[in-house]
């Protein structure tokens, strides 16, 4: 609890926290470490109705006043402390770019990969680190070795970056993608081990789970289907993006082949960052997506020879690292499952307003959706904004018609009570 103290006092009052003057800025970074020193005191369940202190450590953040952004699972804000981290290693980069990106900040990678080691529970020789989930996720897409005929079973309700890598592979390469669908949500996890299962045949070589479905919120039971594909000799490939840093779990607890995340959403790393995650075993088999001298090295670095980058957003991955290791990975996900129930449990007093998302918490956390009856999404989202400067997104996908409601940690009660408002008045007009 010290450690997670001193280091929010250092960071936020070195950086000056929100431009305010140096006294009123070392306050603010005292009171958030206080807020997070309280709040470590706390079980995560207790912690997650704490009002008082959630509000105080949202002071760490620097969103807009005028706009409640509800729309956190696109992107994330970053903590100030990664904001002037990443202003301060740019800064530096500019001095003599060739020297202080190669010579200097391209040897924190090493430091920066144990780190995310430690985080995602796996060893470091396991984890390249790159620039979001579409990166990670395309890189085991087109770096697998398969033939024509092989098959793969994925989602409709997938993630459509994922959707048209495969579509694409297999349009040049002869494979064939059995598709499932689901009427979400979904509170069986049998439902999806048996679609799954349903979907095999001799010629399948893969399984692309996505671990919550980015439309809904809808968390599927990775570890049993994991295990199913195991069973099997099936290939999975887990696209968790949305659960990385959200949820309370080490990747090996599900035992993929793959895993790929984007940092700069719940984490609230720098935009533009992810994480690769393959099984040791099968690093030396997967082809890297940007090609090296040795493509088929067991040297999980392979897969980040990008050229030239910007060193300034990867290496301030750390700061949000340590940011949220200071609140806490159960603390967190106990705080956001607890603002999706507020909200939803709330809107529902309106009958033409309807729910698509599990309230169990092994079927979702922060994410939300609802619908209103008559009125189409996107007419909603507008409304609320237009109306009452609250922004959320409209989803049309698939068989999925609804708004997707997502807060964040620095979000209040307070904030929600004025988002239910509006949706009970848009309902009743």
């Amino acid at each position: 609890m010290s450690n997670r103290r001193n280091f929010l006092q250092r960071a936020l009052g070195f950086a000056g926290a929100f431009s305010l003057a140096p006294l009123a800025a070392k306050a603010v970074a005292e009171d958030v470490s206080d807020a997070l020193q309280s709040l470590n005191k706390r079980s995560p369940l207790d912690a997650a109705s704490d009002e008082d202190l959630w509000a105080r450590m949202a002071q760490a953040y620097t969103v807009s006043p005028n706009i409640m952004n509800l729309n956190n699972g696109g992107v994330s804000p970053q903590p100030k402390v990664v904001q002037d981290a990443v202003d301060r290693y740019y800064h530096l980069s500019n001095e003599a770019p060739t020297y202080y990106m190669w010579q200097i900040l391209d040897k924190g990678r090493e430091p920066l990969r144990r780190k995310l080691a430690e985080l995602a529970g796996t060893s470091p020789e396991e984890l390249a680190i790159n620039r979001n989930a579409t990166e990670a996720l395309d890189t085991v897409t087109w770096g697998l070795t398969l033939n024509k005929g092989d098959e793969i079973v994925m989602t409709r309700q997938d993630y459509p970056n994922m959707v048209q890598a495969w579509k694409q592979k297999e349009m040049r390469d002869g494979i064939k993608i059995n598709w499932i669908s689901f009427n979400l949500p979904v509170e069986n996890d049998e439902t999806f081990v048996k679609a799954f299962v349903n979907a095999t045949t001799a010629k399948t070589k893969i399984w692309h789970i996505t671990h919550m479905i980015n439309w809904t919120g809808q968390i599927l039971p990775v570890k049993k289907l994991c295990e199913e594909a195991r069973k099997r000799n099936i290939i999975s490939i887990v696209d968790g993006a949305h659960t990385f840093a959200h949820m309370d779990f080490k990747i090996p607890d599900f035992n993929p082949d793959y895993y790929g995340t984007s940092l700069h959403k719940w984490l609230s790393a720098p935009f533009g960052t992810g994480m690769l995650y393959v099984k040791k075993e099968n690093i030396g088999g997967l082809w890297p997506l940007f090609p090296n001298d040795k493509p088929t090295d067991s040297n999980i670095r392979k897969f980040e020879t990008l050229g030239t980058r910007s060193f300034a957003p990867e290496q301030a991955i750390g700061q949000a690292i340590d940011f949220h290791n200071a609140i806490g990975s159960k603390r967190k996900e106990e705080r956001l499952r607890y603002l999706k129930n507020y909200w939803c449990e709330r809107v529902i007093k309106n009958p033409r307003v309807k729910l698509h998302i599990s309230m169990k918490p092994e079927y979702a956390c922060a994410l939300g959706t609802f619908s209103i009856d008559g009125m189409d999404p996107n007419d909603v989202v507008n409304k609320l904004f237009n109306d009452h400067q609250i922004h959320t997104t409209g989803i049309k996908w698939e068989n999925i018609s609804c708004v997707r409601v997502t807060p964040h940690v620095y979000t209040t009660t307070r904030d929600l009570d004025r988002f239910v408002e509006a949706v009970l008045k848009i309902a009743s007009s």
